[in-house]
């Protein structure tokens, strides 16, 4: 029998990782498009400093996930 816990986790990480990858590849060929390439290697790296307090809060919260499951 499936864990369906495990496969809803995996389904919802997955479509949060698509959507994202989407976003941040349309608004950077749009950004190259109608303001160059320097523009949109900038645009690259402002959104990769955005993305990086919800990267280090996701990793927080798998952490104390895994803190919880350790424990019980």
């Amino acid at each position: 029998m499936r864990d369906l816990r495990k496969y809803s986790q995996q389904t919802w990480t997955r479509l949060v990782l698509g959507g994202l990858s989407i976003i941040v590849i349309v608004a950077e060929i749009l950004i190259a498009i109608f303001y160059g390439w320097e523009a949109a290697l900038t645009g690259a790296l402002c959104l990769a400093i955005g993305l990086f307090p919800l990267l280090i809060i996701w990793l927080l919260l798998l952490g104390l996930e895994w803190l919880v499951k350790r424990r019980v």
